[in-house]
């Protein structure tokens, strides 16, 4: 087979010329150089009150640099000393256990995952160390580059801990934690958290009017995002993202609402570290920071105890920029496919996302919902790969590189997710066949993704990029007005043809209904509208026809 031949050449290629690079560089190197094969054709924020909280110099996402290990003022024992220093005529056994500072070793991705399923929230750096420079993420250097690094965490005392190698670092007080701080008269529970701050010599971390009034609050703020090209200019809320904050470890995280407001429901005095997390209430998450997570963190740094807001332009940090603006394209297009406005499949839950830089080409591939790597049909084109692609698992790929406007990113965002929900209702054996279409013809091409439509499987790719570009074309229309774009019309396959069945009447979600597994290539669908609509089988036949 000569697209089996130039696929195994393309691939060891790619191979011997970087072999001598770290295993996780080199896996990357390789994995892009095959979702070129599987994809679609197609920096800085600035903080109300002056500034970026922690200087000068913008956002950091390089790896976070530790300073010295710092006294846990939430230590059992600690606590201990601040309430005899303050209750000295009260037993100091009313400060009991209520929590375990742990670190984690997932061996795998099913232990990462395992872990985040019983509910444990996992950083990947020590929580109890100054942080000297910031950054979006940390690997212990005694864990090699191609593994999952320690995961830090605090969990209940009487936590179970399941087969996956941890450490207990510290027994901890938090005393909203604790049943027995709420029923025990006259104890200043605040104060006797400021004092322990203040006896294990973290005392500066404490907000000025908490030293003398042992005053909390629930941290809250507002996380907006600039499109230059709607809502006037005027910054918008970043939507569903959640926020997390500690100090020490006691954190707590919330999730923004669709305008971008939170609230954080524990109370702190501390001055704390924020960070946004983007793993998305709606159901997907955008990933990654270079190591093995599913969701990207992008710090946000120190600030008071009462909140953080900040507005992402496109003129200040890219990374969190391009982040936010997928964030929000995913959750307003799954907002959409609610029965009151486009009533379509949603796309699976748990949907991974992933944004490339240094790619222009996005992709629908769906491998953490089971596509392509155990395919018969794919593996043979993968070979040993295919264990690679299953390793990092995505669904969607957005390439980033030369779509520097809100307005681009979120046009591809809308055409990948088309095809996510498309995927739902045909499911993985359509999907395969769909994949092997586009890898095949990118092949026998020289890098044509779409082909010419000749090849076995063209008939799934029609119906596949005949939706995704329509989809695409009239929600940029109708975020951004104007007439429609003609996204797709120069290729074989004719997406216009569905705008023209509903301005014919014939809806969105009607549309969507006909794009059954059973469906391959125009002609079957035209044949599968009459069936469905036979009312408008004129309309239905006069469109097609145009197209012939």
């Amino acid at each position: 087979n000569v697209s089996f031949f130039i696929t195994r050449i393309t691939l060891n290629t790619f191979a011997s010329v970087i072999f001598k690079q770290k295993p996780m560089k080199k896996y990357l190197k390789i994995f892009a150089a095959v979702l070129m094969m599987v994809s679609c054709n197609k920096e800085g924020a600035y903080f109300e009150g002056g500034g970026f909280p922690y200087g000068s110099g913008g956002l950091a996402h390089d790896m976070i640099v530790l300073g010295d290990r710092l006294d846990n003022p939430y230590t059992t024992e600690n606590v201990r000393k601040a309430f005899s220093a303050l209750y000295p005529t009260r037993s100091r056994d009313m400060v009991q256990t209520t929590n375990l500072y742990v670190r984690f070793l997932p061996g795998s991705q099913e232990e990462f995952d395992m872990l985040t399923d019983m509910g444990v929230e996992m950083l990947d750096h020590p929580l109890d160390y100054e942080i000297v420079e910031e950054g979006d993420y940390y690997h212990d250097p005694s864990v090699g580059e191609d593994s999952i690094t320690w995961q830090y965490a605090v969990v209940p005392d009487d936590f179970v801990f399941p087969d996956i190698e941890y450490q207990v670092i510290d027994e901890c007080f938090i005393s909203e934690n604790s049943p027995d701080t709420r029923s025990a008269d006259g104890i200043d529970w605040e104060a006797v958290e400021v004092e322990s701050y203040r006896i294990s010599g973290n005392g500066d971390l404490i907000d000025g009017n908490a030293l003398t009034k042992a005053a909390k609050v629930n941290p809250s703020g507002r996380i907006t995002i600039v499109d230059d090209h709607a809502n006037g200019g005027q910054a918008f809320g970043v939507s569903g993202v959640k926020v997390s904050c500690n100090t020490f470890v006691k954190f707590s995280s919330a999730y923004t609402d669709r305008d971008g407001y939170y609230t954080i429901p524990k109370k702190f005095s501390a001055k704390l570290r924020y960070r946004l997390v983007f793993k998305n209430e709606k159901g997907f998450s955008i990933g990654f920071n270079l190591i093995l997570v599913p969701a990207s963190i992008s710090t946000l740094g120190k600030a008071p105890a009462d909140g953080i807001s900040c507005t992402i332009t496109k003129e200040s940090d890219g990374k969190l920029f391009r982040r936010s603006v997928v964030n929000n394209a995913a959750y307003d297009y799954i907002s959409r496919c609610a029965e009151e406005d486009m009533n379509i499949a949603l796309p699976p839950g748990d949907l991974r996302i992933w944004l490339f830089k240094g790619l222009s080409a996005s992709s629908a591939v769906m491998i953490h919902h089971g596509t392509i790597v155990k395919s018969g049909l794919i593996g043979r084109y993968l070979g040993k790969y295919s264990s690679l692609i299953q390793f990092f698992a995505p669904d969607i790929t957005i390439g980033t590189k030369d779509h520097d406007t809100y307005m681009e990113l979120y046009d591809s965002v809308c055409h990948e997710l088309a095809h996510s929900s498309h995927f739902s209702q045909v499911g993985k054996d359509y999907w395969d066949k769909y994949i092997f279409y586009i890898m095949e013809s990118f092949l026998k091409t020289g890098g044509e993704t779409y082909g010419e439509g000749d090849g076995e499987y063209a008939g799934h790719c029609e119906i596949g990029e005949m939706w995704a570009y329509y989809v695409e074309s009239m929600m940029h229309k109708e975020r951004y007005g104007g007439s429609v774009p003609a996204y797709g019309t120069s290729y074989w396959f004719y997406p216009q043809i569905f705008r023209y069945l509903e301005e014919r009447g014939i809806s969105r979600s009607e549309i969507f209904a006909a794009l059954t597994s059973g469906i391959s290539g125009k002609d079957a669908l035209m044949q599968q509208l009459v069936r469905m609509y036979p009312k408008k089988k004129i309309v239905i036949e006069q469109v097609f026809n145009r197209y012939r």
